[in-house]
């Protein structure tokens, strides 16, 4: 079993990190299964780029605007092949760091992840089990804005076909 541990947070002993290194714990535990465990430190990934919009706009195969999504490509790859995906994030100014949105900016690609269809956006990934672990400066009791919890689950809501 493939287990992809996304973390946001670059403290190691940060409270989300202990929060998903619980939920790992406990699901290999739970379902007795001999993982593989892959962790993306999502603070070392780079924003988007201008190589890297261009190369989704042009038509030609260019090498060099190529290039640009090769850590892209890799990141899909490594999402594609978890059986389980792990997030650990802090919430930050309500919302997600800019280092997990960078991961999302990379891994949802139209031909890649997704098709444009004339009913909306439709997923291409399998479907996996999501554990998101999250920590705040304060409750998550609905009396402050939350755009996190409604923007992950934007994303990593299951295809069509799985509803």
């Amino acid at each position: 079993m493939n287990i992809l541990l996304i973390r946001a947070s670059n403290r190691e002993l940060s409270i989300s990190n202990q929060l998903a290194d619980m939920i790992l714990q406990t699901y290999q535990k739970t379902y007795h299964a001999e993982t593989n465990v892959q962790i993306l430190n999502a603070y070392d990934l780079p924003h988007i780029d201008t190589d890297y919009a261009e190369s989704l706009r042009s038509r030609h195969n260019d090498d060099a605007m190529s290039a640009s999504l090769v850590l892209s490509d890799t990141l899909i790859e490594q999402l594609r092949s978890a059986d389980v995906l792990i997030i650990a994030t802090p919430m930050h100014n309500f919302t997600i760091p800019s280092c997990l949105k960078a991961w999302v900016d990379h891994v949802v690609r139209i031909g890649k992840t997704f098709t444009a269809t004339s009913e909306g956006k439709i997923g291409t990934l399998a479907d996996r089990p999501v554990y998101i672990a999250i920590s705040a400066g304060g409750l998550l009791d609905g009396n402050q804005p939350d755009f996190l919890q409604n923007y992950l689950k934007q994303y990593l809501k299951p295809s069509a076909s799985a509803r």
